[in-house]
């Protein structure tokens, strides 16, 4: 009830703006009073008719987001990060693009419905003409940020809500996205809300200056700031230029020190732009040359706008700066230099892996299941002396018990009833001169180990039925996701042979631990598409959705969840709608609640399939069998024509 009064009060007091009487906008700031105007002047918007929050339609959210793809990849960790901080206080989050369509999404999933009705979820439209007087709109059109607090919304259905929102500009200084931060409830008083925006402000421009420095990453930037500490961690300041010092472009401070300059000496041609020389009075070879003009590669130079002290360093191109650095990188290695881009672990892996390549020392790698413990296995093998000599792998678990003995030792002819007349080699002499993989080495069982302890200690193997020893010449490289210490404590492994086979360890870490995410992903799905001889674009919110995903079952997970995206994607791209259903609900953690409402079934097709799901239970195999189609082909049909089964209403109503 006391909603409603207010709500009942707010729309009176527009009423009485739009008729003309301003005497109760005294105490109103001025950038909500010039919103407010321009609803009731520009807009025609009528207060008395709160308008009903708009969605976009699935195809038309997707042509939104390709628009900002390059910004919404870049702005993935800013976005986590400061959700991270506003979640435990009840905020959500939305990305929106110059239109004000949220285009990424951050929320509690317990809100969901509250969101929804609110407008504070993904596809919703805040544009000022729709929505009136919001933080979104309002910081679009004013291009500054802004907290706009419960009644300084425009619209009566919006005053329970308190939202900030700072501009994300391009390098041209032209807004391109908006960062906003909002709650359902909150104090009444504003100044509750002033954590807000240099929090906003904080992580836009953070935002901002990775999409430049992302733009600009095969040009020559200067980083500069007025305190020598920060330029490296943070430089206020970039500015793209040419190797002769014209300026290509300029983050939001860069643009400001141009604007100054230009104010001092105003230009002959209106077109003419400062050079980096000019701007801080120095050579064009000082520029160029800080890198090596000091320990620190951080140079001191004169602003000459201000004649201010500026510290300024030099962000060299990744062409060019991977042809410096070429003469002091160690020889590449292929096979390993592929496993890795920039994660602190798997280089310490990496690094020890290169050392024990020519090396004959048993090596055990350990990690969870999926991890890539196979592929490590043979890359060493590759990358070292026997790559010439066979790569045999054995996966101690998958060969049954009564079978392992005969599989690895290999057995003479008669040795036991129904083997094979001639005989047969085991894996272990199969290996000769190459690399014997022993995966889940934990699941061998106890009896087997006596004899491949034996094998290790005089590198020579007894097949079953022989009584003479074959002298084998192999190096053994084991993996496994179990504790060993524990296997040991409890009998099940003999404590001699695991000092036999780990000579060295290596550990893969858990590919939700591993900073190059992005780059594993890549290459997975970069292998895929080799394999399928395909040209498929992943989109960047699928891309998000799988960077976000804690990835249970690792790389080995990774690859089915694209090879499942592929079979099933419609177009020559992949979406997030186009992962299993796990991966969807893990961008900006929100699950499928958050996806914009579903419209309502009008195609005959889908009407159709919605009849037949009706009829048989919404039993999604069952529809599939009858179609003759998979069971993703028909989760496809149902996501085109808007079927939703009764137990996906309830979250999206």
């Amino acid at each position: 009830m006391a909603l409603l009064t207010e709500q009942r009060q707010h729309i009176e007091t527009l009423v009485r703006l739009s008729e003309g009487h301003t005497a109760d906008l005294s105490g109103c700031r001025e950038v909500i009073r010039r919103s407010w105007e321009r609803c009731v002047g520009e807009y025609r918007l009528d207060p008395g008719r709160p308008r009903p929050v708009r969605v976009l339609t699935q195809q038309a959210l997707k042509e939104h987001q390709d628009s900002v793809d390059e910004l919404l990849h870049v702005a993935r960790a800013g976005v986590d990060q400061l959700y991270a901080q506003i979640a435990p206080l009840g905020y959500v989050l939305l990305l929106t693009d110059r239109r004000g369509i949220t285009v990424d999404f951050r929320g509690q999933t317990t809100q969901a419905p509250a969101l929804r009705r609110a407008g504070l979820y993904l596809g919703a439209d805040w544009d000022e003409r729709y929505a009136g007087t919001c933080a979104v709109g309002t910081c679009v059109h004013e291009a500054q940020a802004i907290t706009c607090h419960q009644r300084e919304h425009f619209d009566a259905t919006h005053i329970s809500l308190t939202c900030t929102a700072a501009p994300i500009s391009d390098p041209q200084g032209q807004v391109i996205a908006v960062l906003d931060i909002s709650a359902l409830q909150s104090p009444r008083a504003h100044e509750s809300q002033n954590f807000g925006l240099p929090l906003v402000n904080l992580y836009a421009r953070m935002i901002e200056d990775a999409y430049f420095l992302h733009r600009y990453r095969d040009c020559l930037i200067l980083r500069f700031d007025s305190a020598r500490e920060f330029v490296h961690l943070n430089g206020r300041g970039l500015i793209a230029i040419q190797e002769d010092g014209s300026v290509i472009a300029a983050n939001g401070v860069g643009r400001g020190m141009i604007d100054t300059h230009l104010r001092r000496w105003p230009p002959w041609s209106s077109s003419a732009m400062p050079t980096a020389p000019q701007l801080f009075d120095a050579k064009i070879g000082d520029l160029l040359g800080i890198l090596s003009a000091s320990d620190d590669q951080i140079r001191a130079f004169r602003v000459r706008a201000s004649d201010a002290t500026c510290f300024v360093t030099l962000i060299e191109p990744r062409r060019r700066l991977a042809m410096r650095h070429a003469p002091s990188s160690p020889a590449p290695i292929p096979a390993l230099d592929r496993l890795a881009t920039d994660d602190p672990a798997m280089h310490r892996v990496l690094k020890l892996a290169r050392r024990l390549r020519n090396e004959e020392v048993s090596v055990l790698i350990s990690g969870e299941t999926g991890t890539g413990k196979e592929v490590l296995a043979r890359a060493l093998h590759d990358s070292g002396k026997r790559a010439k000599g066979p790569f045999v792998a054995v996966n101690c678990a998958a060969i049954p018990e009564s079978l392992i003995e005969s599989e690895l030792f290999g057995y003479l002819p008669g040795a036991f009833t129904g083997g094979r007349s001639k005989g047969m080699r085991g894996l272990i002499q199969q290996a000769e001169g190459g690399t014997l993989f022993l995966d889940e080495i934990g699941d061998m069982p106890l009896p087997l180990q006596s004899r491949l302890l034996r094998v290790l200690a005089e590198r020579e193997v007894m097949p079953l039925g022989a009584d003479k020893a074959v002298p084998v010449d192999i190096r053994v490289v084991t993996a496994t996701h179990r504790e060993m210490g524990e296997l040991i404590a409890a009998g099940h492994f003999r404590e001699d042979l695991y000092y036999r086979l780990n000579g060295a360890q290596l550990r893969l870490p858990a590919l939700r631990e591993r900073a190059d995410r992005h780059y594993v992903i890549r290459s997975v799905f970069d292998a895929l598409l080799a394999e399928r001889e395909r040209d498929v674009r992943l989109r960047a919110d699928a891309m998000s959705a799988l960077l976000g995903y804690a990835w249970p079952g690792n790389i080995r997970q990774l690859k089915n969840a694209l090879a499942f995206a592929l079979a099933t994607a419609d177009e020559d791209e992949i979406t997030v709608h186009d992962l299993p259903d796990e991966c969807q609900g893990a961008i900006g953690g929100a699950p499928k609640t958050f996806l914009p409402a579903l419209q309502a079934v009008t195609s005959d097709e889908g009407q159709r399939l919605q009849a037949l799901l009706k009829a048989t239970g919404w039993n999604v195999s069952l529809v599939a069998r009858q179609l003759g189609v998979s069971r993703p082909t028909v989760y496809r049909r149902m996501r085109r024509h808007g079927v939703v089964p009764p137990n996906w209403q309830e979250l999206t109503s």
